[in-house]
C-alpha cells in the first residue's frame, strides 16, 4: 500500500511539473507579446508627437496669414 501511495505521490507530482511547464511557456509567449505592444504603444506615441508638432506648425502659418491678410485689408481700407 505504501508502493500505491508513493508512485501516486510522484504521478501527481510528475503531472504538476508538466502543468508548471506550459504555464511557464505560456508566461514566456505572454512577455514576447507585452514587449511587442510596448513597442507598438512607444511608436504611436512618437507618431502622435510628430503629428502634433505638425499641426502647431500650420497654426503658426496659418496665424501668420491671417495677419497678412489683415494688413493687407487694412491697407486697402476694405476690412
Amino acid at each position: 500500500m505504501t508502493d500505491n501511495v508513493e508512485n501516486l505521490v510522484l504521478e501527481l507530482l510528475r503531472a504538476m511539473r508538466g502543468d508548471i511547464a506550459l504555464v511557464r511557456d505560456d508566461i514566456r509567449e505572454i512577455k514576447m507579446r507585452m514587449s511587442s505592444l510596448e513597442n507598438v504603444v512607444s511608436s504611436i506615441k512618437r507618431d502622435v508627437a510628430d503629428l502634433y508638432g505638425e499641426v502647431s506648425a500650420q497654426n503658426t502659418r496659418y496665424d501668420r496669414l491671417t495677419d497678412r491678410i489683415e494688413r493687407i485689408e487694412r491697407r486697402l481700407d476694405i476690412g
